[in-house]
C-alpha cells in the first residue's frame, strides 16, 4: 500500500470512528477533545502534502463534479448550524456541485429527534477559478459568491408540507469587504479536502 492510501485510511478510520456516534452529521472540532483536533488536523495536512490531483481545477474537474458529503469541519457556519434551537437536531449535509455551469449548493438536513418535524437549509451559490499572480495556471483556488438561503420544512408529524416548502427566501451572506474563497487542497475519487479563506477546514466524501 502506499503511502498516500495509508494515510487516507488512517484518517477515513478515525473519522468513521467518531461518527459511528452520531446520525451522519457532520463533526465539527467543537465537539472533540484537543488532542483528537489536533490528530485530524496532522492526518489532514500529511495527506494534503500527497494530494494525487495538484491543479484540480484544470485536471480533475470530473472529480469535482457531484454530490459531496461533509464529514468533518471547523468552519463557523458548521459551528452555529449545528447548535440549534428547539431541540432540533442537524441531519447529514450535502454539497452539490455542477462543473460545467461554475455552481453548486449546500443542503443541510435538519429535523427533531421525535419526529415532530423535518426540513432543511438550502444555499445555492457560484464560483470561478481565482487568479492569482504567483499562479500561472489555475490552480487549486476559487472564489464563491453566495446567492440565496432556502429555509424549508419538509414535514410535520410525518405529514408533506409542500407550502412550507420553502417556506423562506432569503439573500445568503457573503464576508464585507472580501471575496470568499476554497483551497481544493486534496481531491481524489472519493475523498475531497478543502480550506476556506478564513482558515476553516472542510472534508467530504462522494456521495451517490
Amino acid at each position: 500500500m502506499n503511502n498516500q492510501l495509508l494515510i487516507k485510511e488512517k484518517l477515513q478510520a478515525k473519522l468513521k470512528n467518531i461518527q459511528s456516534k452520531s446520525d451522519g452529521s457532520p463533526i465539527t472540532d467543537l465537539q472533540l477533545d484537543k488532542t483528537l483536533v489536533a490528530e485530524i488536523e496532522q492526518l489532514t495536512t500529511e495527506l494534503e502534502s500527497v494530494n494525487p490531483n495538484l491543479n484540480p481545477l484544470l485536471y480533475a474537474t470530473s472529480l469535482l463534479e457531484g454530490a459531496w458529503l461533509l464529514q468533518y469541519s471547523t468552519a463557523r457556519e458548521i459551528r452555529s448550524i449545528a447548535s440549534l434551537p428547539l431541540g432540533l437536531k442537524l441531519g447529514k449535509v450535502y454539497q452539490v456541485i455542477d462543473v460545467v455551469n461554475k455552481l453548486f449548493f449546500n443542503l443541510a438536513k435538519v429535523k427533531h429527534p421525535l419526529g415532530l418535524v423535518s426540513g432543511c437549509v438550502k444555499v445555492t451559490a457560484s464560483f470561478e477559478p481565482a487568479k492569482e499572480d504567483l499562479e500561472p495556471l489555475q490552480n487549486k483556488r476559487i472564489n464563491v459568491y453566495f446567492d440565496k438561503r432556502y429555509l424549508s420544512i419538509e414535514k410535520i408529524v410525518g405529514i408533506n408540507t409542500p407550502k412550507l416548502n420553502p417556506f423562506k427566501v432569503v439573500s445568503a451572506n457573503n464576508p464585507t469587504n472580501r471575496t470568499a474563497t476554497l483551497d481544493i487542497t486534496y481531491l481524489d475519487e472519493t475523498l475531497r479536502i478543502g480550506r476556506g479563506g478564513d482558515g476553516s477546514l472542510f472534508i467530504l466524501s462522494k456521495s451517490e
